[in-house]
């Protein structure tokens, strides 16, 4: 794989609010979909209303609604993923607030995270010369790769703090509310021929051992929400790089 050639660790090294719907009111080209109570445990079809209303600017049967573009999905998910980053890293800094490390800490080695077994390019020099397609694959097996243990923090870590464990229930739901974003701007690249089928049937299966890691669930809650922060900004970074890729005229 072209990933492989200049590749880090996943894992190592590299503004709050989810997607709520604000009174019934008309939604913006970059807003995220609504946000139902659980996301991650929704029916079959709820989940295909979830997916709907990432391609479309407003909810199903208002007035004037219309399917968003390729550009226009692109900046949802980006807005999404930066609303994402912004909030892992307010929750770190409480976790750093309310549980410091102990003295015989301070001087462990660095966080091993579960994700770090996953290729991934160091820096937007290297992320540009991979294919459309692996890239895209990237993102999408990084947000598979946390759904399962994001949902596995919040059903033991109940002891946290309200707001903080308020920050991690949100996550989860907008993790999983980007990943569905991302599947519906891959799917809208395939039938423009922008991108190739050959995603298809690849992303649950192969990042289905990452999801249920023992490692993940094994970290300290600073280190689990460090690594997500980390991981969660690569997907905002390669995103944009994907659009920039995809849309040249952005001169990014």
């Amino acid at each position: 794989m072209a990933i492989a050639g200049a590749a880090g660790r996943a894992g190592e090294g590299g503004g709050q609010g989810g997607g709520e719907l604000s009174g019934g009111g008309r939604s913006r080209p970059g807003d995220p979909p609504p946000t139902p109570p659980d996301a991650a445990g929704l029916s079959a079809g709820a989940a295909a209303a979830l997916a709907l209303l990432w391609l479309l600017v407003c909810a199903p049967g208002e007035a004037g609604c219309r399917l968003l573009t390729v550009a226009d999905l692109f900046d949802r998910v980006i807005r999404h993923s930066g609303r994402i980053h912004s909030l892992s890293t307010a929750l770190y800094a409480e976790l750093e607030k309310h549980f410091p490390p102990r003295d015989n800490e301070l001087g462990k080695p660095a966080r091993k995270c579960h994700t770090s077994g996953m290729l991934t390019p160091n820096g937007k020099e290297y992320a540009q010369k991979i294919p459309r397609e692996e890239l895209t694959h990237l993102i999408l097996k990084l947000l598979q790769a946390w759904k399962e243990p994001l949902s596995h923090f919040n059903q033991h870590h109940q002891e946290l703090p309200d707001d903080s464990l308020s920050k991690a229930k949100q996550i989860s739901n907008m993790v999983h509310e980007l990943k569905t974003g991302v599947e519906k701007v891959t799917e809208k690249m395939q039938s423009m021929g922008i991108i190739s089928n050959s995603l298809n049937g690849m992303t649950s299966s192969e990042a289905a051992g990452l999801s249920i890691s023992n490692e993940a669930n094994m970290m300290s809650d600073s280190d689990f929400i460090h690594c997500f922060r980390r991981d969660s900004n690569k997907v905002q970074s390669y995103l944009k790089i994907l659009k920039c890729r995809i849309m040249p005229e952005n001169s990014c």
